[in-house]
């Protein structure tokens, strides 16, 4: 596997496990804000194969709300 491939996966991980954390009883909710931003803005480039050709996650369907 890439090194990449590795972090992307790793850091999605962390991630899951975050947001189960989350759901549990007496979660520290700044704990999760900051370590999920973190998180977030650390995820390296998906790796190659992620996402189908072509794909542009800024095109899509308009949501309720979303008017031109």
């Amino acid at each position: 596997m890439c090194p990449d491939c590795e972090d992307f996966t790793r850091t999605v991980r962390m991630l899951g496990q975050l947001a189960l954390y989350g759901d549990t009883a007496g979660a520290d909710s700044d704990f999760i804000e900051i370590v999920g931003s973190s998180l977030a803005a650390s995820l390296p480039e998906p790796p190659p194969g992620t996402f189908p050709p072509g794909y542009d996650p800024n095109e899509g369907p308009e949501y309720p709300g979303e008017g031109r």
